[in-house]
């Protein structure tokens, strides 16, 4: 699998400076956890699942999340484990699909005994299965199901990875935060070849405080989260060797609202052919707000994003690709002759590039050009959304 493949060939060489490469759910856990993207989520519930992911891997979905926990009714839980095992094994059998065609799939389950139960029942299935969400991560909670994770990957015979979930309010509240935390780097710590990425449960941190953000506002701009988030990156996602890929917050909006606020959008990106007309139509949506929290994102240190909505996908995927001036820059950094240090002038003579300081930047950013590609010099972000909305 890559990202972008659903445009034709023509496409992508007008678009890349250097194409995506080739990914597989064999691949280095470290490149993995860059090419989630945006990870789709979907009840487990839905009656035609196997239709529905080879439909989204078609339109450039490469990760998705099966849900059996919070997206579906308690007296569901019965019927979605049937649908699920019903579904994968008929992806696994190729009913559809060739292997090529299903994205890294998740299950977001609710207790441990869910993964190796799953497991058990879908025998030679799993091999379609990427690996587990644990929700409301914390170190008491999570390690029976890492336990439960080990347990299914030896009866498999296959990696079978984890993605914590931290949305509890133990994390959230002040006096329990730093000891909560240090309890999660723990856990995951201790099962570290297992953890694939960290996924930040926004929604479930707002309901402890009756909060809920506008489309017009980030997640970024409520400064209960903002701590949080900064807090989590400041642990769990240091760049030492220590660290996990933390992963964007869910976005919630999709449906035409009321707007309050005046559009928050950029003007900068917009800057070619029909942009206007583009930006306007993402306002209208109140997509304006997502891009901004994915451009946050980036910055406060989270690489993908949660995603309820298939809408959101071009959009994470269209900014995660490295622009080619980012690209000069980090490979500027890294070259061999820059070991020693120093500071160097950027190729686009607009900024300054210092070799130590910034190596850690440039390898993150050669990793993202690596799984997302390198965009041409005169290709920017609205015409990689533009190619992909079509």
């Amino acid at each position: 699998m890559r990202h972008f493949r659903h445009l034709t060939r023509d496409v992508r060489h007008d678009l890349f400076h250097q194409e995506p490469a080739d990914f597989c759910p064999d691949s280095p856990a470290r490149v993995l956890s860059v090419a989630l993207g945006a990870t789709l989520y979907s009840p487990a519930t839905r009656p035609r699942l196997a239709a529905d992911i080879v439909k989204q891997a078609s339109c450039g979905v490469v990760s998705m999340v099966l849900c059996l926990e919070d997206s579906i009714a308690d007296d569901e839980v019965a019927a979605a484990e049937d649908n699920l095992v019903r579904q994968l094994s008929a992806l696994h059998a190729g009913e559809g699909a060739s292997p090529e065609d299903v994205p890294l799939l998740f299950v977001r389950v609710r207790e441990p005994r869910q993964i190796t139960d799953l497991v058990d029942r879908l025998g030679p299935a799993v091999a379609v299965l990427s690996g587990f969400v644990l929700p409301k991560f914390t170190e008491d909670r999570g390690i029976p199901f890492l336990e439960a994770l080990t347990v299914a990957e030896s009866a498999c015979g296959r990696r079978l990875f984890a993605m914590p979930v931290l949305e509890s309010p133990e994390l959230l509240y002040l006096e329990t935060r730093p000891g909560t935390l240090s309890g999660v780097a723990r856990a995951v710590g201790k099962y570290r070849d297992r953890i694939l990425a960290i996924r930040l449960g926004v929604t479930d941190f707002c309901s402890s405080y009756g909060l809920r953000r506008p489309p017009e506002m980030t997640a970024y701009d409520v400064k209960l989260i903002a701590t949080v988030i900064a807090d989590v990156v400041n642990v769990l996602g240091r760049y030492d060797g220590s660290g996990f890929t933390v992963t964007g917050p869910v976005w919630e909006y999709f449906r035409l609202q009321q707007r309050m606020f005046k559009p928050q959008l950029r003007r900068s990106p917009f800057a070619g052919r029909g942009a206007e007309e583009l930006r306007a139509g993402l306002i209208e949506h109140d997509m304006d707000g997502l891009l901004r929290e994915i451009q946050l994102d980036r910055v406060n240190g989270l690489q993908g994003k949660t995603c309820i909505h298939p809408s959101h996908v071009a959009p994470v995927h269209a900014l995660s690709v490295v622009s080619h001036e980012e690209f000069s820059d980090a490979s500027d950094i890294l070259r061999p002759a820059c070991n020693g240090g120093g500071v160097l002038r950027s190729a686009y003579t607009n900024k300054m590039n210092e070799v130590k300081p910034h190596r850690a930047w440039a390898e993150r950013t050669l990793l993202r050009a690596e799984v997302f590609g390198v965009a041409r010099e005169d290709v920017d972000f609205v015409d990689l959304l533009a190619a992909s909305i079509k």
